[in-house]
């Protein structure tokens, strides 16, 4: 399957979160919050919220298409 440019936004910024909150699970330290200010973090952490969002909207629209496929050669 090929990603539009959209979608490798998106997978990159998940992928960006997920390390972030790996950082911030095992040694209680958030790059975002420490290379970039207040307001600028918590624009990054919404951006990478919508992606998530979107990534999501994504795979269900996949899944949703799997099973109408199963469907059709049942």
């Amino acid at each position: 399957m090929k990603m539009n440019a959209l979608e490798k936004v998106a997978y990159v910024l998940v992928v960006i979160g997920g390390l972030n909150w790996g950082l911030i699970g095992f040694f209680e330290w958030s790059f975002v919050d420490e290379v970039f200010s207040d307001g600028l973090a918590r624009i990054i952490y919404a951006v990478v919220g919508v992606a998530a969002a979107y990534m999501l909207l994504q795979m269900l629209m996949m899944m949703g298409k799997e099973t109408s496929n199963e469907k059709k050669t049942a």
